[in-house]
């Protein structure tokens, strides 16, 4: 899986790079069909402190995509990957249920 990350408005540290990349591997061990996982980091406007993190991730069929936001960047992207994990288990859970429709209704 190909991770690409950006910062806006600040310069991330590799500390944090090796953050996401630890995180973002667990999906990988889910699923092998992640192609890219686009992560944005930006923090909030005016006075609010917020810090945010987009993460879009490629797949086959429709992307999955959260956003999630919190004091503490870290937190906003441990909250980022563990939807995703949700997302992706889903899916994969409906994909194998398709699959054993699918059978069931050949053997018809």
């Amino acid at each position: 899986m190909d991770i690409i990350i950006q910062s806006l408005g600040f310069k991330h540290s590799e500390n944090l790079e090796t953050f996401i990349h630890e995180k973002l591997g667990k999906l990988d061990h889910q699923t092998n069909n992640i192609i890219r996982a686009q992560v944005t980091l930006f923090q909030g406007s005016g006075g609010n402190q917020q810090n945010y993190c987009e993460i879009r991730l490629e797949v086959p069929g429709n992307d999955h995509f959260v956003k999630r936001s919190d004091e503490v960047l870290e937190t906003a992207i441990l909250d980022s990957v563990e939807a995703l994990q949700n997302i992706v288990r889903k899916a994969k859970e409906k994909d194998i249920s398709r699959r054993q429709a699918n059978v069931d209704a050949d053997q018809l």
